[in-house]
């Protein structure tokens, strides 16, 4: 039997139950099992409760067990060694079952991986052959898992989020649509715009030192990092620590706002950078500073709509339900929040526009959301 194990592992009471047929064990199909894995992380995302997802995977051996008694000698060893809360289920149809252990304690988890091994192994042995038990593989997920955005892999654990494959895959069409739009748009973008960039790299190169473009790591979908492009609107090789830290307190609900560009409204941002140079603060004015983002939507790093690609700062200062904005929608050079009051909406409210576009786009979302983006940049009045 194979063991793999992610993140770290905590204990929990277990409760012996009376072996049943496979018919009435309540193990759920693999579309209602994986909502209850989404519907999980986000009682954890309040909560702060971890909750620890065992995934034991037959083999092609087991699988080809046509009279299914393997399968009910595994069900009845799951029976066995977990207790009636937690939720059994098909991680993988007639493939890799999975149980959801939750509601345990935080304190405790320097022994649950050595309690759950032991038991599962004692029961899976007595009810397999040694040679049934050998197909056997077992892997421990726990979530909230612990980002490391120095690592070039993305962070998150993939096997914790089924759904988001799953939604991926019945909006295939619409998947590949956006794919489409974002070539084809970005693609005559950077030919219509062509002009624009040489005007705008010759005004940069010529009133301050440095390089034409500002290249930055970003955080992509699923925690993945790019290099995100822009027009350089800064004094080169500049401290930016100033900028941390109010994002910082951005994100914690305890930033001020900052007067807006005379109309009155406070907005979210720093808007007295003396790191912005007098071209820079142009670029940025009309967000023309943005246009070598097209770049990025051609390579597929970026889409055209989407939400704001965050800093690895920024993302390491995220709450829990915050990463979700980077874990379910690729990001964009425009959004729901660029033409819903962009600077001057609060940090969570941003990330409800981006969960709330992540959860309803369709192409057609997108085309709107284009539409309104030039009015949201000419009469915005919040761009700094």
């Amino acid at each position: 039997m194979n063991v793999r194990r992610s993140g770290s592992i905590a204990s929990l009471d277990v409760l012996s139950a009376d072996i049943l047929p496979v018919e009435e064990r309540g193990v759920l199909n693999e579309g209602a099992f994986h909502r209850m894995i989404s519907l999980e992380r986000k009682r954890t995302e309040r909560s702060r409760k971890p909750f620890l997802l065992m995934l034991l995977d037959m083999g092609n051996g087991l699988r080809s067990d046509r009279n299914g008694k393997a399968l009910d000698k595994i069900l009845s060893a799951l029976s066995l060694s977990t207790r009636e809360t937690d939720v059994t289920g098909w991680y993988k149809s007639n493939s890799v079952v999975g149980v959801m252990f939750t509601e345990f304690g935080a304190e405790d988890r320097n022994s649950i991986l050595s309690t759950m091994m032991t038991r599962i192994s004692e029961t899976l042995r007595n009810n397999l052959s040694s040679q049934q038990f050998g197909l056997i593989s077992i892997s421990f997920h726990l979530f909230p898992e612990e980002w490391n955005q120095d690592m070039p892999q993305r962070p998150s654990n993939p096997t914790l989020y089924p759904d988001l494959a799953s939604r991926d895959n019945a909006k295939k069409f619409f998947c590949t649509t956006k794919r489409i739009m974002d070539v084809l748009g970005s693609a005559f973008a950077l030919l219509l715009f062509a002009p624009l960039f040489l005007v705008i790299a010759l005004a940069v190169k010529l009133t301050s030192k440095g390089p034409v473009l500002y290249r930055q790591k970003r955080v992509g979908q699923f925690g993945e990092q790019f290099v995100f492009l822009k027009f350089r609107s800064m004094t080169d090789k500049n401290d930016d620590r100033e900028h941390k830290e109010y994002t910082k307190r951005l994100i914690a609900g305890s930033a001020e706002s900052h007067q807006g560009n005379g109309n009155g409204e406070g907005v979210y941002k720093l808007t007295k950078d003396s790191r912005i140079t007098r071209v820079g603060g142009f670029l940025r004015r009309t967000s023309l500073d943005e246009l070598p983002q097209f770049v990025n939507v051609l390579r597929g790093e970026m889409s055209l709509v989407g939400p704001r690609p965050a800093t690895t700062y920024e993302v390491a200062s995220y709450d829990i339900w915050h990463r979700r904005r980077v874990l379910e929608a690729k990001p964009g050079i425009t959004g729901l929040w660029q033409v819903n009051g962009r600077s001057r909406i609060k940090f969570a409210d941003m990330v409800r526009l981006d969960l709330r576009y992540a959860k309803t786009w369709s192409p057609w979302m997108d085309l709107k959301i284009l539409l309104r983006t030039p009015a949201a940049v000419v009469f915005g009045n919040d761009a700094f």
